[in-house]
């Protein structure tokens, strides 16, 4: 279902919703859900952790980069002065830095993909809860992802007191 199709789903939604409370009104929230998460106290924290965690291995990266470039220069520079058996070692080596340098970037990627997405995961399934009771609170008888929205009001943005009661729930150590 794409986004247009979702946001017209979401007003069906909530006509139904609406229309057995007749004359009550029906209590509405919007939450910009990536935002909350983002903006937490534990997500920034773990970003630089992530940085932390992962420089050794990206200035690895770096050095193989540099390594192959000076490669490279070596073989432009070196045209028709090398011996053919100079070129092609030079060749190999570049050959190997290249792959050496694809396996160590793709294998960094993976890394960070898993553990960013481990911890999105967590914080995710902990906002819920937040917002939940930010609800339950507030007597709303729906929250909606501001994403999946075309129009709202400002007043029924719930997201930086989601992301408040977010780091007051789960302090950062």
């Amino acid at each position: 279902m794409g986004k247009v199709d979702c946001r017209f789903g979401i007003l069906i939604a909530i006509s139904v919703v609406a229309a057995p409370v007749a004359l009550a009104q029906l209590k509405i929230g919007v939450i910009d859900s990536q935002r909350a998460i983002l903006e937490t106290a534990e997500i920034k924290k773990a970003q630089s952790e992530l940085e932390a965690q992962f420089k050794p291995r990206q200035d690895r990266i770096e050095q193989l980069q540099k390594e192959l470039q000076a490669i490279n220069d070596q073989l432009q520079k070196g045209q028709g002065k090398l011996t053919p058996a100079a070129e092609r070692d030079l060749q190999l080596q570049g050959q190997r830095k290249q792959r050496d340098l694809q396996r160590a970037t793709e294998d960094l990627q993976s890394d960070v993909d898993a553990r960013r997405n481990e911890i999105l995961a967590r914080v995710q399934r902990q906002m819920v809860e937040i917002v939940r009771k930010l609800a339950e609170e507030k007597g709303l008888d729906v929250v909606l992802d501001a994403n999946d929205m075309i129009y709202f009001k400002p007043a029924l943005d719930l997201t930086a007191e989601a992301t408040a009661a977010y780091d007051k729930a789960h302090p950062v150590k």
